[in-house]
């Protein structure tokens, strides 16, 4: 069927590769490339021998030109970009110079201010047009998957869907006293900063973890969740009509917290650069070096995540409420690919995403998030590959 370029070797792109490798028939063949060629080779080593031919690359995703002669090398159908969002636009600007299709799974951030929000690549819409290629930004879980389930809420559920409640629950365990699910400067950049809601057209401000709820998740229990901005609050706003308010919150122990504030408070977590003996030094890069490696996690961490949205709105004149989610398990998410179910509700969907582009099911000129598309066959491959989802038409709701 196809080919497909992964740009990154950390544990999203580790799942990327295995499930990749389990749809042969879609994805004849990969090639894995990252700035550490090691990481991409030890990533072949361990799969290489199925269906799927595997090759590697080194390449700088920060430069253009490298991207655009790896892509010219390679010729791949699509471009998997599970790298870092500071990367998504010299990505997508290599894509654009090559015609091909492109697809990421976090939307872009500049390296110096932590502000993340789609505006940057929306911009690249026309071009991508032109070019005849297709770009579907955020197909991650959340957002993702999150926006998929939105989609599918609204074509089979709903005529019209007034409010959505994005619940992220992760109730691992790793034992370390503080650690990051996935790449630390990311997660922490995330959580310190300002939180916000969309309502009635705008969106509010809140100050970092100013709100929080209390929520009894299925199959986990009762957990703290804060509400954080998050981007596919920003592209829901727009693409699902009538929407009334919606909210993302995310749990976190009183442990972790206690941990970010005070190394808040001694300026770790500054994305300032210090002068440190001679050398510039950013702080979060530099905590970022000292903490445990994500990707070393998956052994350590058992319990599940809980990831889901609920909706209220109307049908057929009346009121309803319908709740979808994925609970996922990390130690059987390290049993079958090797890392934890962060990284794995992340990688599943990045390898749909790109199952859909390459199988033309969403294949349209232009660049899309994920709700934009039609949300049933994504839907019937969740369950396929590894994260069936379960719904409900009586949750409790968040106040």
């Amino acid at each position: 069927m196809g080919k497909a370029l992964i740009i990154g070797a950390g544990g999203v792109a580790s799942v990327v590769v295995h499930k990749c490798c389990q749809n042969p028939d879609v994805f004849e063949e990969i090639c894995i490339a990252s700035r550490t060629v090691a990481k991409c080779d030890a990533l072949k080593e361990k799969l290489q021998g199925g269906k799927t031919k595997i090759t590697t690359a080194q390449v700088d995703a920060d430069k253009t030109e490298e991207v655009i002669a790896l892509i010219e090398k390679v010729k791949p159908d699509i471009v998997i970009n599970v790298a870092l969002p500071y990367q998504d636009l010299t990505i997508m600007d290599a894509c654009l110079a090559t015609k091909v299709d492109y697809l990421d799974t976090a939307n872009y951030e500049p390296l110096d201010t932590a502000k993340f929000e789609y505006k940057w690549q929306w911009d690249y819409k026309e071009r991508f047009e032109k070019a005849g290629i297709t770009a579907v930004l955020g197909c991650g879980f959340d957002p993702g998957v999150t926006g998929v389930f939105s989609a599918y809420a609204l074509k089979h559920q709903f005529d019209e869907i007034h409010t959505i409640d994005i619940l992220d629950a992760n109730a691992g365990d790793h034992g370390y006293p503080f650690a990051t699910n996935f790449n630390p400067e990311i997660n922490i950049r995330e959580v310190t900063a300002n939180g916000s809601y969309f309502e009635d057209g705008k969106f509010i401000e809140t100050e970092p973890m100013e709100i929080k709820r209390v929520y009894n998740f299925p199959e986990i229990g009762d957990k703290d969740m804060y509400l954080l901005h998050h981007e596919e609050l920003e592209s829901l706003a727009i693409n699902i009509p009538g929407i009334k308010r919606i909210r993302f919150f995310m749990t976190f122990s009183e442990r972790y917290l206690t941990h970010l504030k005070v190394l808040e408070n001694v300026g770790m977590t500054s994305i300032e650069p210090i002068e440190y003996e001679g050398h510039k030094i950013v702080p979060l890069q530099f905590l970022k070096a000292v903490l445990p490696d994500p990707a070393s996690l998956g052994p350590r961490t058992k319990g599940k995540t809980n990831i889901g949205c609920i909706y209220t709105g109307i049908k057929d004149g009346k009121e309803k409420q319908y709740y979808i989610y994925n609970v996922c398990d990390h130690e059987e998410c390290y049993k079958e690919v090797g890392s934890q179910a962060i990284s794995y509700t992340t990688g599943v969907p990045a390898m749909i995403g790109a199952m859909m582009v390459l199988t033309k099911q969403w294949k349209k000129p232009g660049v899309y998030n994920v709700e934009e598309f039609n949300p049933d066959p994504f839907m019937d491959a969740l369950n396929k590959f590894g994260l069936p989802w379960k719904e409900t038409l009586t949750p409790e709701l968040v106040d």
